[in-house]
């Protein structure tokens, strides 16, 4: 049995918005999203954000720079101003405050595999088909081997506070793997915002 593990690097330079939400080909995935259902959202006109926005927490935080939490503030505005609202710099100006989270958790992957171990010989064709002489991978003995991989998974959350309640009203987050790579692409931050705001007001 051969055992193959990863390596997690301590410090992940992350492109939040578009590693963590932006993670299929096909489009940023659906966020889920939960509200207070007898808020009446129609009232709110101006956003601002919340004066603790931007924190990051869990067992493997990451050093975010101040670049990068502008590029995710300019997003969340962009997405939220596509919805008609009006971003505020002073929140005392603010029908509703957002607020943005990342938490960060170590997980672990164990995946066990079949496969064909070579050089052994079947009597007069070894491996391969004994009626049609093709290779046979199931006419070669195998192997388990096992794949541990360590992986630091995201869960990147926005809160729409009600100023007055200091409450959250509204939700939605999403998951997924961390990835080491970084972009300066404002249009994926902005991309996945939208998809995050798909549905608010509810």
């Amino acid at each position: 049995m051969t055992y193959i593990a990863g390596n997690t690097p301590r410090l992940i330079l992350i492109l939040v918005l578009s590693s963590l939400l932006i993670a299929c080909a096909s489009g940023p995935p659906k966020p889920t999203v939960d509200y207070k259902q007898d808020y009446n959202f129609m009232a709110v006109k101006k956003i601002g954000f919340y004066r603790n926005s931007g924190q990051v927490s869990g067992d493997n935080p990451l050093q975010l720079s101040d670049i990068q939490r502008q590029r995710i503030d300019s997003a969340l505005s962009y997405a939220l101003g596509n919805r008609g609202f009006q971003m505020v710099d002073d929140p005392a100006e603010a029908d509703m405050l957002l607020s943005w989270h990342l938490v960060t958790q170590h997980k672990t992957d164990v995946r066990t595999y079949e496969t064909p171990t070579y050089g052994a010989s079947y009597g007069r064709y070894g491996r391969y088909n004994r009626y049609s002489m093709y290779n046979c991978w199931s006419c070669a003995p195998t192997r388990t081997e096992v794949s541990v991989r360590n992986y630091t998974e995201g869960t990147f959350i926005v809160d729409m506070i009600d100023p007055k309640m200091n409450k959250s009203v509204w939700r939605g987050f999403t998951q997924s793997r961390l990835k080491g790579n970084q972009s300066e692409d404002q249009g994926k931050y902005n991309e996945a915002a939208t998809a995050m705001f798909a549905s608010f007001p509810p």
